[in-house]
This record gives structure tokens, C-alpha cells and sequence, in this order.
């Protein structure tokens, strides 16, 4: 779609909103001239559209009452939000709303131009949850597009990304599935010259590029329980092991899957395994629990607990 045409459907989308729109604010979210603002509207006056001229201090352009609004025209980025939306709205609404988002969705689909309906549809097949949506950053969608189009036919992409440290690399993935996390896009996958699992953030993603061949997905966990569980067992300073006796559920309320892993034991113990670049932050957690636990290792974190203890021994000695 060439930007003058695109910038005339935009001024349709923008009267179609209701009320009336001034020259001046029309100019500006189109990023345009005002004369310029005029040609577009004797443009879409051509193509029957009831375009109104309002006159006076606060005039400018608005639709002719009753006027019914043409199909719906939504381009690739578009379509992508309402989508990703509707399908976040499954996931943390009720069961009444998760149906007309379900049903939403299907009407939205059947509108749309094949070959974006298809794309989106790879999406929505591949892209998974862990736990219910907070507010996402959205992602680039031509990044996320391609990389579920990857998923869905199991073949490989070529993506140029940045860690966390800054340091740029062009890497060859395998992606198994896209996952919504925290607030951000991951897409989990094996990274083809070491071999390994991985996750990456999709906002540090540049660009994504589908390769020719295919690859055969593995079996074992799904994409957002391998993102869980290498967040749990990452590359950090601190390598915690704890026995705690109590409940998966009593313990995951305040250690989740992303932070820990567990494993069952005898008598009503569990292991307790995580990773940390800092371990201040562990002793008041593990209050909260208020759970027998056991510290296996580090013994810098015996010596954390124990001054947290002396602390709050102290606090309640005062009068």
C-alpha cells in the first residue's frame, strides 16, 4: 500500500471515530500539510465517502450522520494487537468473556485478507502463556509474525539480537513456541551452532529471517514451561538449595516456577533449587513462608537468614 493511499484510509479510520475533527489535528496525526489534509478529503469525497465541511471557530470534517461504515480494513500490525488482545482477554477473563473473545476473534479472522489471516492464525497456534497476562510491551510485529509462520512449519530462522550485556550476534534458531511472560515476548528454541535450549527476548530481537529446511521439534516440556524453567536455573552468581516441608502450592505463592524448581522427597520435603545474582532478598521470603526449612547451600545464606532473625528477635524485644 503506497503512504498517500494509506494516509487516506487512516483519515477514514480517524472520521470514522465520531465527531468532528479540525483541520490542525488531522494534520497533525497524519503527519502532513493542512492544504494536503483537503486533497485527501476530496480524494475519499470521489470515492463516495459523505465527507462533511463544518464551519466556524471549532469546524473542520466530520461523517455524514448515518452513514454505514465500510468493511473492516485493518493492515498487518493492526490485526496483530486486536488479535493478541482478544487472546489475552481468554486467558484472564471469565468464562463469558473468554467466548465473545473467541467469537470476536473468529469474526475479526474471516474478514481479513488470506494471506495475513494465515499468518495470524500461525501466531495464535504457537503462542502460549505462563501464567495470566499483565500488560505486555508489544512486539515488533513483523519480528513476531515471522518467527510463529517459523513455529508452525518447524523451520529455522536467522535472527540478529542483542544481550543483555549489549553485545550484537546473528544467531540460527530452531523456535518451538512464542511465550507471553511478565510483561514481554520470548521465543524458546534450540540455538542451532551450540546445540542448547534457549530464550530470547523478542524486544532485543532486530530482525528475523525464515531459512530454508525444517527441523523435527523435541518432545518433553511445552515452550512456556522451558521458558519457566530456564529462568530457574539460569547462569547466575548464587546457586541456592533448600529443603522445605510443606506444600508445592504454600511454596510456590512465594517462590514461583520462574524463580524455582522443586522436587518432591520423603515425609513432606521438598527441594528447593534457584538461582540468584543477589541473596538479600531471600531471608524475608522465607520468613513469609513460615515453613521448617533447611539451608543446604550457600552458607553466606545461613549467615543472611541468621542476621534476619536477630533483626526481627530484636524489633520485637522493643518497648
Amino acid at each position: 500500500m503506497s503512504r498517500p493511499t494509506g494516509r487516506v484510509l487512516t483519515l477514514l479510520e480517524l472520521l470514522q471515530s465520531g465527531g468532528t475533527r479540525t483541520v490542525a489535528e488531522l494534520a497533525d496525526r497524519l503527519g502532513v500539510e493542512g492544504r494536503t489534509v483537503r486533497r485527501y478529503v476530496d480524494q475519499l469525497l470521489d470515492l463516495g465517502v459523505p465527507v462533511e465541511s463544518v464551519r466556524g471557530r471549532y469546524g473542520g470534517y466530520r461523517l455524514a450522520p448515518g452513514y454505514r461504515l465500510p468493511p473492516l480494513m485493518l493492515d498487518d500490525e493492526e490485526a496483530l494487537a486486536v488479535l493478541l488482545g482478544l487472546a489475552a482477554g481468554r486467558q484472564a477473563g471469565p468464562a463469558t468473556q473468554s467466548t465473545a473473545s473467541e467469537t470476536a476473534s473468529a469474526k475479526i479472522r474471516r474478514v481479513l485478507p488470506g494471506h495475513l489471516a494465515r499468518r495470524l492464525d500461525a501466531l495464535l497456534e504457537s503462542l502460549a502463556f505462563t501464567d495470566r497476562p499483565d500488560e505486555t510491551a508489544a512486539p515488533d510485529a513483523g519480528v513476531l509474525l515471522t518467527l510463529a509462520d517459523a513455529v508452525r512449519h518447524r523451520r529455522p530462522v536467522s535472527i540478529r539480537y542483542t544481550d543483555r550485556d549489549g553485545r550484537r550476534s546473528d544467531r540460527t534458531l530452531h523456535p518451538y513456541g512464542v511465550v507471553a511472560h511478565a510483561g514481554r515476548w520470548y521465543v524458546t528454541g534450540a540455538d542451532a551452532a551450540i546445540g542448547e535450549d534457549r530464550t530470547f527476548r523478542l524486544d532485543r530481537v532486530a530482525d528475523a529471517r525464515t531459512l530454508p529446511g525444517s527441523f523435527e521439534a523435541p518432545g518433553g516440556p511445552d515452550p512456556a514451561q522451558r521458558l519457566l524453567t530456564g529462568f530457574a536455573t539460569a547462569d547466575y552468581r548464587h546457586w541456592v538449595t533448600l529443603r522445605v516441608h510443606g506444600t508445592a502450592d504454600r511454596i510456590r505463592a512465594r517462590l514461583p516456577a520462574s524463580v524455582a524448581v522443586l522436587e518432591e522427597l520423603d515425609g513432606s520435603w521438598l527441594r528447593v533449587e534457584l538461582r540468584a545474582q543477589r541473596l538479600d532478598w531471600l531471608p524475608p521470603v522465607l520468613a513469609s513462608l513460615d515453613l521448617p526449612f533447611v539451608v543446604e547451600r550457600p552458607d553466606e545464606l545461613r549467615d543472611l537468614v541468621a542476621a534476619f532473625a536477630d533483626r526481627l528477635a530484636a524489633y520485637a524485644r522493643q518497648t
